[in-house]
């Protein structure tokens, strides 16, 4: 994701737009000076979000399809269409119990751009211009994946029966194929999962769930895993990988998934491990600071900026299904925290949306939000909001959740899975994660077709 403009520090309205090359609007704030500290956080400054708001999806959407990118509110149809956003776009409108007429006709457009992108062979084209012309040619990278994610999500959620259906069959074709790029197998998994839970012993989403597990592999400290000989696992470092990159909490989503459907008590314990600890690592002061757009390696340092909202969504999704697996209320803190963040409880104690659009901002940079108002940044608010109105229509609010353990600190308030997950920078030790484990009983198929598709796509830019 191209890094997000800064915004001059310490303004309360909404600054200038940047301009088209994405340079702040004042000298000022252009300036390399050290940041401000930001105020303290409050999740009660901003405006309240009572719910899911579609409004600037539809903006950013024409008959086509979902265009990736805007500059603040206004859509850029320069950049086209991509199979990554319309595939997040159909999880979010399909996860709506009564849509509204408007998100009805959203899920429409957006299933009929992905059976067209699919080739007979079931890989998906990512890109289509503004003239309709397709750029790239059908491959499996991050695209692949998380199509089958908004088809899975469609073909058990979606309340129309007949965009349940065609999502199926778009999805069963689809999931013949693997991908060597993991996360394209995570979203890929987690699509195999909603199908699993709605019709269970599904062959084909039975065997891509089983895959996916198998493609993020346990992390090495788990006894049961298959870790480098001799070398024991990093508990500092409870991780299948040696680095954070994007939509991290996605990983361990798959395992506790893949774990509780198909049976496989390790690797659920794993994934919850996992998710935990992620959560911890990435709170301060009782607030999310997720992993930035640069990633975090074992060992090596941490940048702070520019904090993307795709993490907080993928965590609020990985808490409510831990919640919902486990049946511990203690998950929904996370979820609770997830909400937070984007209304203002985080290191620039800014609010990462728009009232007056229902657009999420696309970065939280030093200098506070990132204006622009693209399709990944606005589908993760709407994401995320949709939990937080799941939990209050189930009668749960933020200030009724409490932490397991009472002499935890403020950063803490997760499960603790098998082990004192760290808190903070890892401390210096040998760099070697070990194999990670394979996942225990269930169906497995061959990583079969492996070869020749190009790169995973980078969580889209906006």
């Amino acid at each position: 994701m191209t890094p997000a403009p800064p915004v001059p520090p310490g303004t309360s309205e909404a600054p200038l737009a940047p301009d088209a090359a994405g340079r702040p609007a004042t000298p000022e704030a252009a300036s390399p000076v050290t940041p401000a500290a930001p105020p303290p956080p409050s999740a009660t400054s901003s405006p309240p979000v009572a719910g899911p708001d579609f409004r600037h999806l539809e903006r950013l959407s024409d008959d086509t399809g979902l265009f990736e990118h805007a500059r603040n509110a206004v859509v850029r149809r320069q950049h086209g269409y991509c199979t990554d956003d319309v595939a997040r776009g159909l999880v979010v409108t399909s996860r709506e119990r009564a849509p509204s007429p408007g998100v009805h006709r959203l899920a429409e457009c957006y299933l009929a751009f992905l059976t067209h992108a699919q080739d007979d062979t079931g890989a998906f084209r990512n890109r289509l211009s503004h003239d309709r012309r397709w750029s790239d040619e059908p491959g499996l990278g991050d695209w692949w994946g998380r199509a089958l994610w908004g088809l899975g999500t469609a073909a058990a959620r979606n309340p129309a029966a007949w965009i349940r259906d065609e999502a199926l069959i778009t999805f069963t074709l689809g999931a013949s194929r693997r991908s060597s790029h993991p996360r394209a197998m995570v979203f890929a998994g987690l699509g195999a999962a909603e199908v699993l839970r709605v019709r269970p012993g599904d062959g084909p989403a039975t065997a891509l769930l089983a895959d996916a597990a198998l493609a993020v592999g346990l992390p090495p400290e788990d006894p049961g895993a298959s870790g480098t000989p001799g070398t024991p696992g990093d508990p500092a470092w409870p991780w299948p990988q040696p680095e954070l990159t994007y939509a991290n909490a996605a990983l361990a989503e798959v395992l506790v998934s893949a774990g509780h459907l198909l049976g496989d008590g390790r690797t659920l314990a794993a994934g919850l491990r996992m998710l935990a600890w992620l959560g911890e690592t990435q709170t301060t002061a009782g607030r999310f600071s997720v992993v930035p757009v640069t990633g975090w390696r074992r060992h090596g340092p941490r940048d702070r900026y520019d904090q993307q909202p795709i993490e907080l969504a993928a965590l609020a999704d990985a808490f409510a299904t831990a919640g919902d697996v486990t049946g511990d209320p203690a998950w929904r803190a996370g979820v609770w925290r997830a909400v937070a963040w984007f209304r203002g409880a985080n290191d620039r104690g800014a609010v990462m949306w728009d009232p007056a659009t229902g657009g999420g901002y696309d970065g939280l940079t030093p200098y506070g939000p990132n204006l622009n108002q693209g399709a990944e940044s606005t589908i993760a608010l709407i994401s995320t909001m949709q939990h937080a109105e799941r939990l209050r229509e189930a009668g749960h609010s933020p200030g009724t959740e409490h932490p397991p353990e009472a002499d935890r600190p403020p950063e803490a308030g997760f499960p603790r899975q098998g082990g004192r997950p760290r808190r903070g920078e890892p401390a210096p030790g040998p760099e070697d994660p070990g194999r990670p484990g394979r996942p225990g009983r269930a169906a497995r198929t061959g990583l079969a077709g492996l070869a020749g598709e190009p790169p995973p796509g980078r969580a889209g830019a906006s």
